[in-house]
């Protein structure tokens, strides 16, 4: 099976990762942040696609994405489908 997005989720997830900041910067470029287990509060997590989580939101069931990077492990920038 070929990953048409393969490609472009490499070269995010490289851009990512190569400076990803600390907690309060990311807010103050993206707004809301979560950390894992603020994620699992509001989120149900649908799957995994680097640098991309598939969420469906708690509080209304809205399905949307968020990107995420891996150290520290801090989720931003959600965008409703």
């Amino acid at each position: 099976m070929s990953d048409a997005t393969e490609a472009v989720r490499r070269e995010l997830l490289a851009e990512i990762n190569a400076q990803p900041g600390s907690r309060e910067a990311l807010e103050a470029q993206h707004g809301r942040v979560w950390d894992t287990q603020e994620l699992g509060q509001d989120f149900e997590v649908l799957g995994f696609a680097a640098p991309l989580v598939v969420v469906r939101r708690r509080s209304d069931g809205v399905r949307g994405s968020l990107f995420f990077h891996h150290s520290p492990r801090h989720y931003f920038a959600f965008q409703a489908d």
